[in-house]
């Protein structure tokens, strides 16, 4: 990149542990990180977003080190930049806040360090600082995510899902990840894994043939996180009884929680928000489309207008 080139990066909000998707399936969110910036003396982040404002302004800011870590890996060192950040995912709400600042810095160090990343190198390198891929990957690739990670290797498959709105019921309190796993039970039995593994090939296999009705029932049917965690979330039960009742395909509870995501049909989008505004006027509840594109990193020439794709 230039001196005098500047950049954006627009990276999306995600959903993991669908259904019985857990650490393995995901789904990119239409709500977004986005930074733009320039070449500067310095590391400077300015917050254009009030829930930003608590994070550092220099290159301890966790996007400035995420990139650093990663040219790192390359041996490469970044020349500060000049950024403003602004948000509308929910910070800590189960809605993949970090995942997108990771993806965020990856893509910082793409343009800063002139990387040359391909999308696969993204995803390993987010699915390794985040610890599963079904975040990382949707925030990447966008659309329907189904992902397999270890140390050693990282496999991510992407799909565009149309015909469906997600609705987030979204609490006024937070849940911390660790305090969410530590709930979860140090093994499963033989017969529960089978059975909680087939309800996850069955929900994805559903959801890829618009079998809307399938999906619903496989969502239900988890045994890997949401009955431990539900003692946490006691408005989770509650929301899968409104939204069906009201006509959505499926509830799930997004990520570690706190948020619990509705799957809805375009055209019955509109009765369930409404059921569920108003059966829930605490809580934020907010339609959301689901992005199947991915997260986006442009450089331009300041004054020129014109754009050249670095995804």
């Amino acid at each position: 990149m230039s001196e005098e080139a500047m950049f954006s990066i627009k990276v999306p909000a995600s959903t993991a542990n669908l259904g019985p998707g857990f650490d393995s399936i995901g789904l990119a969110l239409a709500l977004y990180l986005e930074v733009r910036g320039s070449f500067s003396e310095r590391w400077e982040v300015i917050p254009l977003s009030e829930d930003l404002k608590v994070f550092p302004a220099d290159e301890t800011n966790y996007i400035v080190s995420i990139a650093k870590k990663v040219a790192e890996a390359y041996n490469k060192e970044l020349r500060p930049c000049r950024m403003t950040v602004c948000s509308d995912i929910p910070l800590t709400r189960g809605l993949g806040s970090s995942a997108s600042a990771i993806v965020a810095g990856i893509e910082l160090a793409n343009i800063a360090g002139n990387l040359h990343l391909s999308a696969e190198e993204k995803i390993r390198h987010a699915s390794l600082l985040e610890g599963h891929p079904d975040n990382a990957g949707a925030s990447v690739t966008g659309g329907l995510v189904v992902g397999w990670h270890s140390e050693e290797e990282t496999h991510v498959i992407s799909y565009p899902l149309e015909g469906i709105k997600v609705i987030a019921v979204i609490p006024d309190y937070e849940l911390r990840t660790d305090d969410s796993r530590n709930v979860l039970p140090k093994s499963l039995g033989y017969q529960d894994a089978v059975l909680a593994s087939a309800s996850a090939n069955v929900l994805l296999t559903a959801l890829l043939t618009r079998n809307w009705e399938l999906a619903g029932a496989m969502m239900k049917k988890d045994r890997f996180h949401q009955p431990y965690r539900s003692t946490l979330v006691p408005h989770l039960s509650k929301v899968e009884e409104a939204a069906r009742d009201s006509g959505a395909v499926g509830t799930a509870l997004s990520g570690a929680g706190p948020t619990v995501l509705c799957l809805v049909e375009e055209e019955k989008a509109g009765q369930v928000l409404e059921c569920l505004v108003t059966t829930f006027p605490a809580y934020t509840v907010q339609l959301i489309n689901i992005d199947n594109e991915g997260s986006k990193a442009m450089v331009f020439a300041q004054g020129d207008g014109i754009e050249t794709s670095k995804k």
